[in-house]
């Protein structure tokens, strides 16, 4: 089932290049840094699927209808 549309997977995807750039580039790092790391991670893999949890919680979807 999916909950996400296709304008919210391209934005995660750009979201998570940009971070897991600044993260290379050591622009953040520490604990801010793994917890960004994390947060591109979780972008990369819903993206991939279409399907993010958090939506589920939420009761939300970015597809149209």
């Amino acid at each position: 089932m999916r909950n996400m549309g296709s304008v919210d997977r391209v934005l995660r995807s750009i979201t998570a290049i940009a971070t897991g750039t600044v993260i290379y580039a050591d622009v953040v790092t520490g604990t801010a840094a793994i917890l960004l790391g994390v947060l591109a991670v979780h972008f990369v893999l819903t993206s991939a699927v279409s399907f993010c949890p958090f939506y589920v919680l939420l009761k939300f979807s970015t597809v149209k209808k």
